[in-house]
């Protein structure tokens, strides 16, 4: 899958190139990009039969994860989401389950 990341000092975007597999790690995009990136990355997902995606966005002080729930709660690929297990990212990650077409 291919995105386009803003550049945070740069008026060019960067194209950042990402895998599509069961797990999508945020820690190098911007909260802003949040949106478009889960979309973007469930649609390669489900086109690829990934149904199960453990999303990685830190422990820190919570507020990716805030953000990510809440865009989780109203999305429409969405069938249901919760913490990962301790030994998966813990409440560092959330595990999606993606509806199935």
């Amino acid at each position: 899958m291919i995105f386009r990341k803003e550049a945070e000092t740069a008026m060019d975007d960067e194209i950042v190139r990402i895998p599509i597999e069961d797990v999508l790690d945020l820690h190098t995009f911007l909260p802003r990009e949040v949106r478009d990136l889960l979309d973007d990355y469930f649609e390669a997902c489900l086109a690829q039969g990934i149904f199960s995606v453990r999303v990685i966005h830190g422990k820190g002080r919570g507020v990716l994860k805030k953000r990510v729930r809440a865009i989780l709660a109203g999305h429409p690929l969405v069938d249901r989401f919760g913490d990962a297990p301790e030994n998966a990212g813990g409440w560092g990650a959330t595990l999606v389950s993606l509806k199935a077409p």
